[in-house]
């Protein structure tokens, strides 16, 4: 992160992001820890291999619990009153058809790339298909590059957060 802009989670992204923060600093921190001592009984740290992928690992998990705490200082939980279910928003649940293959897809835009799973449909406001449907309504369509090329899709309806509750359909 390289800014103090506010970052958008939703809660069950946030209460993961905490959670990793909370097993790097008490479990990882220690692993890590004990693999340098262990490494620096094998002798001489110069020629120490072992010693080496010890300190660069403890150097990745003080950098993450860096990263993760800047994170969560500009973290905010995405208000279910500020997501609308007239307009794609960070939040909304998305049905899309392709215009090519006529295949629907249901997205989930998600405001933070620590939540992006795309197995689980949860893409980035960031990404090429989330920068193409965000701020969009039902009937609009959509046109982005992919890397297999560009697509085009039609925006079928928009459910207001996670749960679907509220939808608004073309």
């Amino acid at each position: 992160m390289a800014d103090n802009r506010d970052v958008y989670f939703t809660q069950q992204g946030l209460t993961s992001l905490e959670e990793e923060l909370e097993y790097l600093r008490t479990v990882r921190r220690k692993e890590v820890a004990e693999r340098i001592i262990q490494a620096k009984e094998y002798g001489d740290i110069t020629d120490n291999s072992e010693y080496e992928e010890a300190k660069n690992e403890q150097a990745f998990v003080e950098g993450r619990i860096m990263e993760i705490e800047k994170t969560l200082r500009v973290a905010k939980v995405l208000d279910e009153k500020d997501i609308t279910s007239d307009l794609v928003t960070i939040g909304s649940k998305v049905l899309l058809r392709s215009l090519d293959s006529k295949e629907e897809e249901e997205y989930i835009i998600v405001g933070n790339v620590e939540e992006v799973d795309p197995r689980r449909g949860f893409i980035s406001a960031n990404s090429p298909l989330g920068l193409a449907v965000i701020n969009k309504k039902p009937g609009d369509e959509i046109y982005f590059d992919a890397p297999v090329g560009r697509l085009s899709y039609v925006v079928l309806e928009i459910k207001k957060g996670l749960d679907g509750r509220e939808t608004a359909k073309a």
